[in-house]
């Protein structure tokens, strides 16, 4: 039988899909985890009698963990590899999925809710990264999407169990129906490789050509060998050279985009979306928990869009559309409340952030942090982008209820909480369409390149003006 090419390409992208679904995987429980609170809160709240500060920090507490998993995770991922740090975070999330079930105080809840954020910290970091790393250019971006994809999935995942769980107030069970994904991570770990670009960095060259000639063949694979190891040479890895010209634009737009993803208002949609259909006029439990799920599915089906979208129509683009999407979205749900309309027609305008949301920041924040950075500073850059997006994730949550309250003693409703994100969304659009630069198709070479070029024009640019 003859092997075309057109076979063997496909053969080869097939086995890519399957390490990037396993990774994503991580993806998948860094949504779900995140999400499960959402639904248990609410009959938390009565059962522990929680005041508005005890409220904040149990929505909040598993995004502080994200902080110190994000910390460490840039390190973690470089000392020990891509892959023994996504086994790490799958131990954790386990811990976690135990013991918050369990707890009889919240002090215990909290502390376990602190240790599975940072394995949510560490996947959220090292499943793009792993992903980013492994996938040829041309498909690179849809890759890094599907684990996008794979947290919206949890999150929808977490509220249909969610709904399902309430008509018995069965919220511990909530927590514990995350064993049965971590299970299927644990195990689909053993069957994946490490990072090529990782282990040529640690001088591990015969195992990273085995792994990249399974991707790519052989031919491309000593070409993109040899253009790994070129790229190598230029870099020490040092912290400080993140705050080198050119590499610094690249850390300042990683940054802006991790705080702009948080602050552009969806986030608090999704988490408080069950108590903010309570708000509008849905009282039961379920019913609220139901609409959120309906939100999700949506997300889940605008993210799939994205898949398609994100190698054709580029990153930039999507961004600066997403971005005013979003802010018309916004603009909406905000008149929805100062105008107090039929509690139905809330769910459409959410629909309209967050369809825009799930095709733009959601995916992207992360895909850009995943491939504009250096190999020996890709882990380092990462680790600093993300803990600005985690400690962002904890002060949008931590003041969405405060601010919320504000709002309705300035304006009698929510109408001040959600003009103030579609001002956010709009600031986004400007910012991508100022500075960030297009990296579709290009490989993570090729990136690093751009950034050092520009840098050394930089340079040359002050020397010249001296």
């Amino acid at each position: 039988m003859i092997v075309t090419t057109n076979d063997a390409l496909q053969k080869k992208n097939s086995y890519v899909y399957l390490i990037s679904l396993v990774a994503a995987v991580g993806g998948f429980l860094f949504g779900y985890d995140i999400s499960i609170i959402s639904g248990a809160v609410i009959f938390m709240k009565d059962e522990f009698d929680l005041t508005g500060s005890e409220l904040g920090f149990i929505m909040s507490s598993a995004q502080i963990g994200c902080i110190v998993g994000a910390l460490i995770g840039g390190s973690l991922s470089d000392f020990f590899g891509r892959k023994k740090t996504l086994f790490f975070s799958a131990v954790l999330f386990g811990l976690s999925a135990i013991f918050t079930a369990v707890a009889q105080d919240l002090v215990v809840f909290n502390a376990f809710r602190l240790v599975g954020g940072i394995g949510i910290g560490l996947a959220s970091i090292v499943s793009p990264m792993y992903i980013a790393e492994i996938a040829p250019p041309s498909i690179r971006g849809k890759l890094v999407t599907i684990n996008q994809f794979a947290i919206c999935i949890g999150l929808l995942c977490a509220v249909i169990v969610s709904y399902f769980l309430s008509f018995g107030h069965h919220w511990r069970w909530m927590f514990a129906s995350e064993g049965l994904p971590i299970l299927l991570f644990v195990a689909g770990l053993f069957f994946i490789p490490e990072s090529p670009r990782w282990l040529i960095k640690k001088q591990k060259k015969s195992s990273a050509l085995q792994i990249l000639q399974h991707i790519n063949g052989e031919s491309v694979a000593k070409k993109e060998m040899e253009e790994i190891e070129n790229a190598l040479t230029t870099e020490t890895g040092k912290f400080s050279e993140l705050f080198q010209k050119g590499i610094r634009m690249a850390l300042f737009i990683a940054v802006c985009l991790a705080f702009f993803q948080q602050w552009s208002g969806a986030q608090p949609l999704l988490l408080y979306a069950p108590l903010i259909f309570q708000k509008a006029g849905f009282a039961d439990a379920s019913d609220a928990i139901l609409q959120s799920a309906i939100l999700d599915g949506w997300l889940v089906i605008c993210t799939a869009f994205a898949l398609w979208l994100v190698e054709r129509t580029g990153r930039r683009t999507l961004l600066i559309i997403g971005s005013l999407i979003m802010a018309v979205g916004m603009i909406c749900t905000s008149l929805f409340f100062y105008f107090q309309m039929n509690p139905i027609l809330l769910l459409f305008m959410m629909f309209i952030s967050i369809g825009a949301y799930s095709i733009s920041l959601a995916p992207l924040a992360w895909l850009i942090m995943a491939e504009i950075f250096p190999t020996r500073l890709r882990g380092k850059a990462m680790s600093v982008a993300s803990v600005v997006l985690w400690t962002s994730t904890v002060m949008v949550n931590q003041a969405f209820p405060f601010l919320s309250s504000l709002s309705e003693k300035m304006f009698g409703s929510e109408f001040g909480i959600f003009a103030l994100y579609a001002a956010v969304c709009i600031i986004t659009a400007i910012f991508v369409w100022k500075l960030l630069p297009e990296t579709r198709g290009k490989s993570l070479e090729e990136i690093s390149k751009f950034w050092k070029k520009k840098g050394q024009a930089q340079k040359n640019a002050n020397k010249t003006t001296t």
